[in-house]
């Protein structure tokens, strides 16, 4: 039996797993999709966020700050790039001052560390490039950048490192009591037996919820659409530029990534459907905008891509973290929108903290918090590069030219513990198909490599979900072999 299954591979789920592999306890993890990080966390702002804009005495208030001040220790550990860049939040009209100065008082309230008001003249000593027009700034030091799917997929490979199981392709379809405590759980890979359950499951949290608890939960899936400008304006800001919020959350922003491009966006609609990832004409034109406001020149004909993500939100607008009152040992994390990328570090010790109390662990005295480094090719220099090739010539051999990524990267993506097992898993860990291109040179190459490395058709190759087969035939007639 296990002592704890996690439901959902995204960055809380990750992160919990991690966390609990450092007490001796047997976990495991279920996740839906093909891969971790395919659900919310591929798609969002990418934002490590000060802690100012939450509601006083929220627990998004409470996890988002805590959070914050663990991201250091932990992306060093894992050789995830991160970036203390700092925000600005921008005030455009004298009127809207008090509202500036009411975002002040709640980080105050928060416990958000280095803030200040500054005036139009440092804003743009600071940020040239933002419209002259603006009348001051709330400046957020503590603010950063992260990777959210390199950040999960490392997460996933400690916790791995540390004992996890991982089961992919393990949607839960129901929960069952077992007399004398604990739960049955049915997926489709069959049932798991475990003392205790975490509900990380993203947009489908309630749906986990509502199968054993009587205090029903409602997800309402909130589409945020986004832009993405090429690396060509890597050096237009320092820091992430946010407007004056609204009811429906941050605004639409702009900001640089850890990789070098600018990401505009997100825009806020509720909708029905938990999978509707498209993007639409007025979305997209209502982010440039709005960002237009921020950026008066923002380049339009640099952009190499649009997206949609989904935000898990609950009226109550605010994290659900614990116990079900009405079924013991079955643990909820639901609700966790922006946010929760920034408190996700902070939401795993909580419910660790408590999944100990219940279950009294030994901590282990092997838990190993590294992960072996990551080779980026694209970071070495030239005397880096030519003893990377000499150790392995697959060094020398470019697949992604846009992003420069290596055969042997590529490899190693799909060899490591929760390797990729699909272009899109590629992509997520190396950025092979992320460039200017969007995977026009390299997407062949991938997929002959996990043809090579999996000991698969290139047919069954996919580009993310089990359905998503990238060839459909052989053009010389050969049939292939079942493997």
């Amino acid at each position: 039996m296990l002592d704890v299954l996690v439901i959902g591979g995204g960055v809380i789920g990750c992160s919990v797993a991690r966390e609990l592999s450092r007490w001796q306890l047997r976990v495991a993890l279920c996740e839906r999709g093909t891969d971790v990080c395919v659900g919310t966390t591929k798609a969002n702002s990418a934002i490590v966020h000060a802690g100012h804009s939450a509601k006083p005495g929220s627990l998004m208030a409470k996890h988002n700050v805590r959070g914050n001040a663990l991201y250091d220790q932990l992306c060093a550990d894992l050789d995830v790039p991160f970036r203390r860049n700092g925000s600005l939040t921008l005030c455009f009209a004298e009127a809207d001052r008090p509202k500036l100065d009411a975002l002040y008082m709640d980080g105050i309230t928060n416990g958000v560390p280095g803030m200040r008001i500054i005036e139009r003249d440092e804003v743009l000593r600071m940020e040239p490039n933002i419209n002259p027009e603006v009348v001051a700034a709330l400046h957020t030091p503590t603010g950063g950048i992260v990777c959210p799917y390199e950040l999960t997929v490392a997460l996933a490979e400690n916790a791995a490192m540390n004992g996890v199981e991982f089961h992919l392709e393990a949607a839960v379809e129901g929960l069952t009591s077992i007399a004398g405590g604990g739960w049955l759980v049915h997926t489709g890979k069959g049932d798991f037996r475990t003392r205790t359950v975490v509900n990380d499951a993203g947009l489908y949290a309630d749906v986990i919820n509502n199968m054993v608890s009587s205090k029903q939960l409602r997800i309402t899936p909130r589409r945020g659409e986004y832009w993405l400008i090429d690396k060509a304006y890597d050096s237009a800001f320092t820091a992430t530029l946010f407007q004056l919020p609204s009811a429906m959350g941050k605004g639409i922003l702009v900001t640089p990534t850890v990789d070098g491009t600018v990401l505009l966006g997100p825009t806020a609609e509720d909708i029905d459907d938990k999978e509707d990832l498209g993007t639409t004409l007025s979305g997209l034109d209502q982010v440039l905008k709005v960002a237009s406001l921020t950026w008066p020149s923002l380049p339009r004909r640099s952009m190499i891509a649009n997206f949609a993500g989904l935000r898990a939100h609950l009226s109550s607008h605010d994290f659900v973290i614990g116990e079900a009152p009405d079924a013991p040992g079955f643990f909820n994390a639901a609700g966790i929108e922006s946010p929760g990328l920034t408190a996700a570090p902070s939401i795993a010790e909580e419910l660790c903290r408590r999944l100990v109390a219940a279950l009294q662990p030994s901590a282990r005295s092997d838990f190993q918090p590294k992960r072996p480094p990551v080779q980026r090719f694209r970071e070495m220099t030239d005397a880096e590069r030519a003893a990377a090739i000499a150790r392995d010539p697959a060094f020398g051999r470019i697949v992604c030219r846009c992003e420069m990524v290596t055969e042997a990267e590529v490899r190693d993506a799909i060899r490591r513990p929760v390797g990729a097992r699909t272009v899109d898993g590629v992509k997520r860990r190396t950025r092979a198909g992320m460039g200017r291109c969007q995977g026009g040179f390299c997407m062949p190459r991938v997929l002959a490599l996990l043809s090579e490395e999996l000991g698969i058709s290139p047919l069954a190759v996919t580009k993310d979900s089990s359905a998503s087969t990238i060839l459909t035939s052989r053009l010389d007639g050969v049939k292939e072999q079942s493997k």
